[in-house]
């Protein structure tokens, strides 16, 4: 395992609280027909919301979460190897070409199986068709949740075809990524009462939704329309759904991305697996037209998914990406 620095070094807020939600996280159980009108509802509140009868079956989830475990589990020698990230491969502290830091260390693939390099698959050992095997079953399984979660969004707002979000993920020139994310135990902070460490900054994510998996660590939290944080009680059974810039941008703000973070454990490992489902590079990203009403107008320019993730980019993990391309200013 990975010989941690002393934490001062890491990025840290001070005698934090989670604010209690009175209600608790949205939660959508799929299998049910109301689910896309409280799809709708969590998106235009939270931005977030957890499902249930997903459809995504345990022994995918188990198996890549052993081999992401195997992994990290490595000498930290072994591991990097896999490195550094560009942007594909094994991260350690480094979030990013900007200066972010947090308490982690990641994988980040392609969802495109033919093109991750053998730099990274061939380290899990003599054969890494295991692995291979897993990541394929995995991040099908997700991305059809995804896309079928998209579909009753576009149901729910009452948008033809009801295929326009998930078509760009279905696309074959999709530029969606995966990322596995491992949380060590932060062992200095026994003790300590006055701070909470930073795994992973607040940002909010660029594509058009996320799909998060964790083990049962705590850690995750996300920010409210008030600007208050709440704590995400960890389920493994479920799945965390965010919404991200693009599709912020495509329902001209009726559904906003979500900020959220990852604070450090003092006691066990945090590994989460993250699907970000994004449009291919040439796709233009805008209002919908069905979706602005009446005398409202359109709060973003249009742009392309390329130029936004090469903004996204250069910028740090806690900037506001979409403010270059807002058109007005929002309210």
């Amino acid at each position: 395992m990975v010989a941690w620095s002393k934490f001062e070094h890491f990025p840290y807020i001070r005698n934090y609280r989670a604010t209690n939600l009175l209600y608790g996280i949205p939660l959508i159980d799929l299998s049910k027909p109301e689910s896309k009108h409280l799809i709708v509802k969590a998106c235009e509140e939270y931005g977030f919301f957890k499902v249930i009868n997903h459809g995504v079956p345990v022994d995918y989830i188990s198996k890549l979460e052993s081999e992401a475990v195997k992994f990290f589990s490595m000498p930290l020698s072994e591991k990097e190897k896999a490195g550094p990230p560009t942007p594909f491969g094994y991260g350690n502290k480094q979030i990013g070409p900007n200066g972010d830091m947090g308490w982690v260390e990641y994988l980040l693939l392609t969802t495109d199986q033919e093109r991750n390099s053998e730099r990274f698959l061939s380290i899990f050992g003599q054969n890494p068709d295991k692995l291979r095997s897993a990541l394929k079953d995995y991040i099908s399984a997700v991305k059809k949740m995804a896309c079928d979660i998209l579909e009753l969004m576009a149901e729910g707002l009452k948008i033809q075809p009801r295929n326009v979000f998930s078509k760009l993920l279905m696309d074959e020139e999709s530029d969606s990524v995966f990322r596995v994310n491992h949380y060590p135990p932060c062992e200095e902070l026994e003790g300590e009462r006055d701070r909470n460490v930073i795994g992973f900054g607040e940002h909010t994510d660029p594509q058009i939704i996320s799909v998060l998996r964790s083990n049962n660590t705590s850690g995750l939290q996300i920010s409210l329309r008030d600007g208050s944080w709440i704590s995400v009680p960890p389920d493994q059974d479920s799945f965390f759904i965010n919404v991200g810039d693009s599709l912020q941008v495509m329902t001209n703000r009726r559904f906003q991305s979500v900020k959220h973070r990852v604070l450090a454990n003092s006691h066990k490992s945090r590994v989460s697996m993250i699907y970000f489902g994004g449009p291919p590079l040439c796709e233009k990203i805008a209002p919908l037209p069905c979706l602005i009403e009446g005398e409202e107008k359109s709060l973003y320019k249009e742009f392309t998914w390329f130029e936004y993730k090469k903004s996204a980019y250069n910028s740090r993990l806690s900037d506001n990406r979409l403010g270059h391309f807002e058109k007005i200013a929002a309210s």
